[in-house]
């Protein structure tokens, strides 16, 4: 059962071959979730973008979910004008709008990128994950614990700390059930976490 629809992913066809000089790439950095909100908006005012999305299954209880994300989460990929960049700012949708200085790179790898999802390709988006970043664990017995990437592996180790008690215990895990947080001041006395 569709929990989240599949909605346009490129809005022209044509978007590889725009000239680059009158229709250069932009980045949009979106406010959280509001990928697709963006292209909906850009849809009628006729600006290109590009939002790559990738298929999603889970099962809560006895059903079977599919859902479709932005394989980037926060970012939308569009070609325009100066003032077609203006028209995005004044979405209301955006933290900002990234300039791409080697616009042959980016042109490359999201027209490679399509043409992977065009052979039927699964994608599949892998956060990399560097020494300190936070972490929070999103599946299994661990779900809700939090920890800090100590080094990247196939699979990474949490290790939880008692600070009072100076004693560390540990269980490995798959990387795949990490997601990446922000960090928040850690309070006295709370456990520490670290992903090894």
């Amino acid at each position: 059962m569709p929990l989240l629809k599949r909605e346009v992913e490129m809005s022209h066809s044509d978007i590889f071959e725009l000239p680059a000089g009158e229709r250069p790439w932009w980045v949009a950095h979106t406010r959280s979730r509001q990928e697709k909100a963006l292209a909906r908006y850009l849809f009628p005012l006729e600006i290109p973008f590009y939002v790559p999305q990738s298929e999603k299954h889970s099962r809560r209880g006895t059903r079977d979910r599919v859902s479709y994300l932005p394989l980037f989460p926060g970012y939308v990929f569009f070609r325009g004008s100066v003032a077609d960049r203006v028209a995005v700012l004044r979405s209301g949708l955006l933290v900002g709008v990234l300039d791409v200085p080697d616009q042959g790179l980016l042109q490359r790898e999201l027209r490679e990128l399509r043409q992977l999802q065009e052979s039927g390709a699964i994608l599949v988006p892998h956060h990399e994950f560097h020494p300190g970043d936070p972490v929070r664990i999103t599946e299994g017995p661990f779900t809700g614990y939090s920890g800090v990437v100590i080094r990247g592996q196939a699979r990474l180790r949490l290790m939880v700390s008692i600070t009072m008690l100076r004693k560390t215990v540990a269980v490995e895990f798959d990387r795949a059930v990490l997601r990446a947080v922000r960090s928040t001041p850690r309070t006295q006395g709370e456990a520490r976490t670290a992903v090894a």
